[in-house]
């Protein structure tokens, strides 16, 4: 079996992305990235997807974003959103995806492992500018620039299977491949139980990625 990083952050994306990787024959080394997030409850998922999907190792990595804020997220002074707006939204973390994905390929060199899989989305999403095609896309060259491993003719592929995917088709494939998305949480203000709130941008989203599945949601919500 080959080695392949998985960024895991206990959501509904991420749990998919771990499936789909599994059942094309990889070792998966889970990573997931406690970086100060409200929804800290998405850690605890996380450690439910890797062990329930089989992941080969699992591991959690602390960067402190708080130290910067700048976002909903990491910010305890600027709210959640709860309506829907314009532009990109508060939960934009900056520069989040770029600091997740040079963590996993860090340890992917050091795995000797030339595939790391990413749950980004570019249909059924926020808007965050690091989730587009062309980030992607720019990501793996860069990696394949900047590694010893693709120097030496072992180049990275960043997979991104649900790139061009709708949160409903995303839900379908996870089904089919056995994911039990009780156990995930995308809620961008969870509760310490891992409850959601239903209004945000994230809890939206799924929602209705559900609905336009035909898939009961099986999402625990704070006021159900």
């Amino acid at each position: 079996m080959k080695n392949a990083v998985v960024l895991l952050s206990g959501g509904l994306d991420s749990a998919t992305v771990l499936a789909m990787a599994r059942q094309q024959g990889y070792a998966c080394h889970a990573l997931s990235v406690d970086y100060g997030q409200r929804h800290h409850a998405e850690l605890a998922a996380a450690q439910r997807v890797a062990k329930t999907l089989g992941a080969t190792e699992h591991r959690n990595i602390s960067i402190d974003l708080t130290a910067f804020g700048g976002s909903a997220l990491t910010d305890s002074n600027i709210a959640v959103p709860e309506q829907l707006s314009t532009g990109i939204p508060l939960t934009y973390v900056p520069a989040r995806n770029t600091i997740m994905l040079s963590l996993a390929l860090a340890w992917a060199e050091v795995l000797q492992a030339q595939d790391i899989f990413f749950g980004v989305n570019a249909v059924d999403y926020s808007g965050y500018p690091d989730c587009r095609p062309e980030y992607v896309e720019a990501f793996e060259r860069m990696a394949n620039l900047a590694t010893k491993a693709a120097v030496e003719g072992k180049p990275l592929t960043l997979h991104a299977p649900l790139l061009h995917l709708s949160k409903a088709e995303i839900i379908q494939q996870g089904i089919k491949l056995g994911v039990d998305y009780s156990l995930t949480v995308s809620c961008y203000q969870a509760d310490a139980q891992g409850r959601a709130c239903g209004v945000c941008d994230s809890c939206r989203l799924r929602r209705a990625g559900f609905e336009l599945a035909g898939i009961p949601d099986s999402t625990r919500y704070r006021n159900a």
